[in-house]
């Protein structure tokens, strides 16, 4: 697949259906890579993985999947970059938004977050980025009572002018202080056909959202009105699909089990939210993996067609 080397940096090289599709404004959607090398096991990473991009081409997008492979950052990945992404062994590191400098400079290849997929996504000329689900506020482990751990996921919405399209944030975050967050950093947080603010497995998390829209061209009219006056990034928080959602006393059994799990461990940092999900993978019996993906595709899809709307 040829690409085309950005002129804003030789590091950043876009494929060329995205960058046909940005010249002639044709609506783009931007992908992650760190749920499909770290949140997917091998096999279906893929199958999802082609899915998605499939998902934004029926809305009428160009998919833009972003990772760094080789020391420079991918616009749009070949079907053979893809595989690698998603390959068994690949063992891509998982890059943040601070890791992204020295994994180029030093050529190394990654898989990108929510903080790294929106800050390239931007440097790239791309608006709208559809993925799971958001990073947050950490809640305390068992015999604690407080956690520095929050997530430059918040920092890079705070800071890049691209919609985010999520189901929320997982439940084993401090939902709350994450919303406390997002507002003290001047962050949109809009609910799609929803009053209620989503928890990635679940439809709700009993906290309402600020602002409701009910269709694409509300959200365009949304976010085309605070790209005006504002920086900060748009987060559409898109409940699961009512058919996919987790059933709630499941949740909350393996949220609880996986804290107990994480402390007798005493794992900390960015080892906790992969300990807790292989937790929520292993012991739900694949419920959590095919509400993972459902919303997932929802969210992209939903990506796509906000994207057509602000395109025209």
């Amino acid at each position: 697949m040829r690409s085309v080397i950005s002129p804003a940096s030789h590091r950043l090289a876009m494929s060329a259906e995205v960058a046909d599709a940005l010249a002639d404004g044709v609506a783009v959607v931007a992908l992650e890579s760190t749920i499909l090398s770290h949140g997917l096991p091998p096999g279906r990473n893929l199958d999802v993985g082609h899915r998605l991009e499939r998902t934004v081409r029926e809305g009428g997008a160009v998919p833009a999947t972003i990772a760094v492979l080789d020391g420079q950052a991918l616009i749009g990945l070949s079907r053979a970059q893809l595989e690698r992404v998603c390959a068994p062994d690949a063992d891509l590191d998982k890059l943040s938004l601070r890791d992204l400098g020295a994994t180029m400079a030093l050529g190394g290849s990654g898989a990108t977050t929510v903080a790294s997929t929106a800050s390239l996504a931007h440097a790239a000329g791309i608006g709208v980025f559809g993925t799971g689900g958001l990073g947050g506020v950490h809640l305390p482990l068992p015999g604690t009572t407080t956690t520095w751990d929050v997530s430059a996921d918040l920092g890079a919405l705070a800071r890049t002018p691209v919609l985010v399209v999520c189901s929320g944030m997982k439940s084993i975050l401090d939902i709350p202080a994450t919303l406390e967050v997002l507002e003290t950093n001047s962050v949109p947080v809009l609910g799609y056909g929803t009053d209620d603010f989503p928890s990635f497995y679940l439809r709700s998390s009993g906290l309402p959202v600020p602002h409701r829209v009910d269709d694409p061209a509300q959200v365009a009219a949304v976010v085309s009105a605070h790209r005006r006056f504002a920086d900060s990034g748009v987060l559409l928080a898109n409940p699961v699909p009512r058919e996919f959602e987790m059933d709630r006393a499941l949740h909350d059994r393996l949220l609880a089990e996986g804290m107990e799990l994480v402390a007798s461990r005493d794992v900390h940092g960015a080892d906790v939210t992969p300990v807790l999900l292989e937790h929520f993978h292993t012991a739900s019996g694949g419920v959590s993996l095919d509400a993972n993906e459902e919303l997932v595709v929802s969210n992209v899809r939903l990506a796509a067609q906000v994207a057509v709307e602000l395109a025209s």
